[in-house]
């Protein structure tokens, strides 16, 4: 694989981490398959192991919070590339609020993800989410 090649495909998994906090914090469903590929799985303490893009986005949809927001920030991103598939690691911050207040409950995540190269550019294949801390305000 030439370095251009590695260069471009860790660029376009680190926005598709971008992606994917966008649609949770924007709460667009609708988009998920610009995210995740059709079998995904994913792994989380809130919604146990799901597998399909349908599962996930039904318990996505029915976790929603009536006037609650998020914002995930996304960092320390660490992406292995192996041909058509990358293991990558982040840790993510996620701010719970309401609007025009400040969060009222903040919680540190680490994610490790499987992505896949597929013909419409690289998704998410698998996704475990592991809490490491929590703090109410």
């Amino acid at each position: 694989m030439s370095t251009d090649t590695l260069i471009a495909d860790r660029i376009e998994i680190a926005d598709l981490l971008t992606r994917f906090a966008l649609l949770l914090d924007e709460k667009r469903w609708e988009d998920a398959g610009t995210v995740f590929a059709d079998d995904v799985a994913v792994h989380s303490p809130r919604g146990g192991e799901l597998h399909g893009i349908d599962k996930v986005v039904d318990f996505m949809r029915q976790s929603e919070v009536e006037g609650q927001d998020a914002q995930h920030t996304t960092t320390d991103l660490l992406v292995n590339v192996d041909g058509d598939q990358a293991a990558v690691s982040a840790n993510s911050t996620v701010y719970y609020y309401r609007d025009g207040q400040a969060p009222h409950f903040t919680g540190g995540l680490r994610q490790h993800f499987i992505a896949a190269r597929t013909p419409a550019g690289w998704r998410l294949r698998e996704v475990r989410i592991t809490p490491a801390w929590t703090r109410e305000n």
